[in-house]
C-alpha cells in the first residue's frame, strides 16, 4: 500500500475516538479512516503510512451504514464540531461504551464495567461555546462559528447549532451581523494580522445567566481594513473607534429577546500566536465577569476561563457516580487534584474532615474559594499551582484522592507522587479514556487494582466521553512482598 493510493472498503469497527477500521478485500492490512461509521462502504485516499499502518481520508461514502440516520443539524456535513449526529443516540452511547471497555480490557483484568449513563439532554446541552471568527473560503465574507470539518483555517457559521440552545444562536447572529456591517476583519493565522478572534458564550442551565466575551487582538489599527478608515489614526482616535464599536455591540446584545439573562459582556485581548483563547487583559463592558450555576443543590460562581463541565445536567450524573465511588468520607481527608472551580471538592466536603483542592488556573482557584464560602463550607482549602509542584508543600496526608486531570492525563512525575501517598482508594475521572488507560498501567504496577468503571456521555453527537474509575490499593503479604493480597 502506498501514499496517495485510492482504496475502497467497509468500516468494520470504530476505535476511540473516531478511527474507523476499513477492511479492503484482497489486502491483509486495514486502513484507519477517521470520521466514519461502522457499516459504511467508503472510498478513501491513503495519506499516511506510519510504522506499517496506513491511514486514509474519506473521499466518498459509497454505501451508508444500516445504522445511519438523517442528521438533525443542518451544519453537520460541514461543521467539525460533531461527528455522530448521523447515528441514533442509543447507537452513539453503545459505541462509546464499547470503545472505553475495549481500552480498559487491554490493560486491566477482573474488574466490573458498569456500562454507560446517557446525557439527560441529547440536544441544547452545552453551557459553553467558543466560536471562532474567520471565513468559509479564502477571501470570503466574515464567518463566526466552528472549524470546517477537516480544516484548520476555514470557519463555518453555525447559527442553527443543535448542541446549544437558541440564546447561543441569537447571540452569535447578532455579533456576526454587527461586525459584518462594521467591515471588521478577523485575525489571520498565517499573517498574524487582524482584530476579531473568538466569541465565548457561557450560559448556566439552572439559573439562565449568560456571560458573553468578545476576544480580539490589540491591533486597533486593523479595525476597518476594508476601507482603510482606521489607517493613520492616532492612538486616542483608535481607542475611541474601538470603544464605539464595542458599545454598539453591547447595545445590540442587550436588546435581544432571550430566554436567559445576560449578566456580563466582556472584551478580552489576546495577542497569542497560537489559536487558543488566552487572557492578556479583560475589560467589563456591561455587568459582571462571572455567572452562577447550580449543581446537586450547590451554587457555583464561574468566571470566563475557569474550568466547569460543559454539560451541567450531565455533570450531575457524573459527579453523583464519582461521589458513590468515593463512598464513606466521614472524618477523612480528601485530595481533589485538578480541582477546577472546586465542584467535586464541595460535593464531598459536607461530611468529610477536610478537602484540599489543587488547580493550576489561579482564576479557578479564586472562584473555588468563593464558592466554598458561598455554600457555607469551612473545611475546603484550595491551592493554586501545578499538582506536580504544589503537592510537595501540602502537610496533610490524604485518606482518599480524587483525580480529574485534563485530556492528556497526569504527568508521570506527578502520578508517582500521588502513588507515594499510598491511599487505599483513588477515584479517577477522565475525559480521555486513552490517557486513563495509560495511567492505569502505572497505577496497577504500583499496587493498585481497578475495581470498577463507568462511562458518562457528557458530549452527545461528538467523539468524547467521560469515564469514572475506582481503584483500591492491594495489601502486601509481609512474609513475601512479591505476593500482593487483595484488600
Amino acid at each position: 500500500m502506498k501514499k496517495g493510493q485510492l482504496v475502497e472498503g467497509t468500516i468494520t469497527e470504530i476505535l476511540f475516538p473516531n478511527k474507523g477500521v476499513m477492511n479492503i478485500e484482497g489486502e491483509e492490512k486495514n486502513v484507519i479512516v477517521k470520521n466514519t461509521v461502522k457499516g459504511q462502504r467508503v472510498c478513501a485516499a491513503v495519506n499516511k503510512i506510519r510504522r506499517g499502518r496506513a491511514e486514509g481520508r474519506v473521499l466518498e461514502v459509497l454505501e451508508k451504514s444500516p445504522t445511519e440516520i438523517e442528521p438533525s443539524c443542518i451544519h453537520f456535513a460541514e461543521c467539525g464540531g460533531c461527528t455522530y449526529q448521523n447515528l441514533s443516540y442509543s447507537e452513539q452511547i453503545t459505541m462509546k461504551a464499547g470503545q472505553v471497555k475495549h481500552l480498559l480490557d487491554e490493560v486491566c483484568a477482573d474488574y466490573m464495567f458498569e456500562g454507560i449513563k446517557g446525557s439527560p439532554e441529547q440536544f441544547a446541552y452545552r453551557n459553553k461555546m467558543e466560536f471562532s471568527f474567520g471565513d468559509a473560503c479564502k477571501d470570503g465574507p466574515l464567518t463566526l462559528g466552528m472549524h470546517k470539518r477537516g480544516s484548520f483555517y476555514d470557519i463555518v457559521t453555525v447559527d442553527h447549532c443543535r448542541i446549544v440552545d437558541s440564546d447561543f444562536q441569537e447571540i452569535l447572529t447578532c455579533v456576526l451581523e454587527h461586525f459584518l456591517e462594521a467591515k471588521t476583519d478577523f485575525y489571520h493565522k498565517l499573517s498574524h494580522q487582524g482584530y476579531l478572534r473568538h466569541l465565548l458564550v457561557r450560559k448556566a442551565k439552572k439559573t439562565g445567566e449568560i456571560l458573553v466575551d468578545l476576544v480580539t487582538t490589540s491591533q486597533r489599527e486593523l479595525l476597518c481594513p476594508a476601507d482603510k478608515s482606521s489607517a493613520g489614526m492616532c492612538e486616542k482616535a483608535l481607542s475611541d473607534t474601538e470603544n464605539e464599536l464595542l458599545e454598539k455591540m453591547k447595545e445590540k446584545l442587550l436588546a435581544l429577546r432571550l430566554t436567559g439573562n445576560i449578566v456580563g459582556i466582556l472584551h478580552t485581548v489576546n495577542d497569542s500566536l497560537a489559536d487558543v483563547i488566552q487572557n492578556d487583559r479583560t475589560d467589563v463592558l456591561y455587568g459582571q465577569e462571572y455567572f452562577y450555576e447550580e449543581l446537586l443543590g450547590m451554587r457555583f460562581k464561574i468566571s470566563p476561563f475557569s474550568f466547569f463541565q460543559t454539560n451541567s445536567l450531565g455533570a450531575e450524573v457524573l459527579y453523583d457516580i464519582a461521589r458513590t465511588y468515593v463512598g464513606e468520607t466521614k472524618d477523612k481527608t480528601i485530595f481533589d487534584l485538578y480541582s477546577g472551580t472546586g465542584t467535586i471538592a464541595q460535593l464531598l466536603a459536607p461530611v468529610a474532615k477536610k478537602v484540599i483542592g489543587i488547580e493550576i488556573v489561579e482564576e479557578a482557584v479564586v472562584a473555588a474559594r468563593q464558592n466554598a464560602a458561598l455554600n457555607g463550607l469551612a473545611n475546603c482549602e484550595f491551592l493554586a499551582g501545578d499538582v506536580l509542584k504544589i503537592i510537595d508543600s501540602v502537610t496533610e496526608k490524604p485518606d482518599i484522592i480524587v483525580l480529574d486531570p485534563p485530556r492528556d492525563g497526569i504527568h508521570p512525575k506527578a502520578l508517582a507522587k500521588i502513588i507515594d501517598f499510598g491511599v487505599d482508594k483513588i477515584v479517577y475521572i477522565s475525559c480521555k479514556p486513552t490517557s486513563l488507560a495509560r495511567d492505569l498501567v502505572i497505577l496497577q504496577e504500583s499496587g493498585y487494582r481497578l475495581e470498577k468503571g463507568c462511562c458518562v456521555d457528557l458530549f452527545p453527537g461528538t467523539v468524547h466521553v467521560e469515564t469514572v474509575a475506582l481503584l483500591t490499593r492491594k495489601l502486601i503479604d509481609r512474609k513475601d512482598n512479591s505476593l500482593p493480597l487483595e484488600q
